[in-house]
């Protein structure tokens, strides 16, 4: 296999076959030693961390397989921390899509005039950039459509596959009674039909989930969970 990328979190090689291996390191986003989903660099490494959040994402990528919502999963070794999946090509240099159900993180910061910490978002849509050198800036559906990075109608299920795949995952939380606060995903164009599909993962490192009030960390997430 061929190494082709490698990013935060984990490393991207091309296989014989034309799909791609995901291989998950231990490296999380964070400040100073904290972690935060919201980061644009990794602030720590967490033993475990790798393999904790591919457990989620195959959990999680075969619950979306078997309710038709179209993602590039094909398989998961959880020993060797990889994923297999079908090649996909992201919007532009790369969108992060958050879905919002309370006001934290960033959401917070922007717009505390307005909101309370931790009030109820109704399945907020939010796209940011993957710029980590403007600190991934959000962006609108106009702005997307007038420089070239996705169509009004790609928007659209964009949109509408964020907040399907974003209530599967609060739904399948809410079991465990574990609440979803929000959740970040990437989706991209494959096949000759440029289908759009959740691609990446779906783990502790990229949401921000509460029990009875408090913060559950990654790690502890995936044994609270699974």
């Amino acid at each position: 296999m061929k190494h082709v990328y490698t990013g935060k979190t984990k490393d991207v090689y091309e296989l014989e076959d034309g799909n791609f291996l995901l291989q998950f390191k231990d490296d999380v986003t964070g400040v100073d030693g904290v972690f935060d989903p919201g980061a644009n660099s990794v602030g720590l490494k967490i033993e475990g961390a790798g393999r904790s959040g591919l457990k989620l994402t195959k959990y999680f990528f075969e619950v979306l397989k078997e309710k038709g919502i179209p993602t590039h999963y094909v398989d998961a070794h959880i020993e060797k921390a990889t994923l297999t999946v079908k090649p996909a090509e992201v919007f532009g240099k790369g969108l992060e899509i958050i879905c919002r159900y309370r006001a934290v993180g960033s959401f917070l910061r922007r717009y505390g005039l307005y909101a309370e910490e931790g009030q109820p978002l109704n399945a907020f849509v939010e796209v940011t950039l993957k710029d980590d050198e403007r600190e991934d800036p959000p962006i609108s559906e106009d702005a997307l459509d007038m420089l070239g990075v996705l169509s009004k109608d790609e928007y659209k299920v964009l949109k509408e596959l964020t907040q399907q795949i974003g209530n599967v995952v609060k739904e399948e939380l809410a079991k465990k009674d574990i609440e979803l606060y929000d959740i970040k995903f990437e989706f991209g164009r494959t096949g000759k039909d440029k289908q759009i599909v959740l691609i990446d993962e779906i783990s502790g490192g990229n949401m921000r989930a509460y029990k009875d009030g408090k913060y559950i960390e990654p790690l502890a997430l995936e044994k609270l969970f699974l």
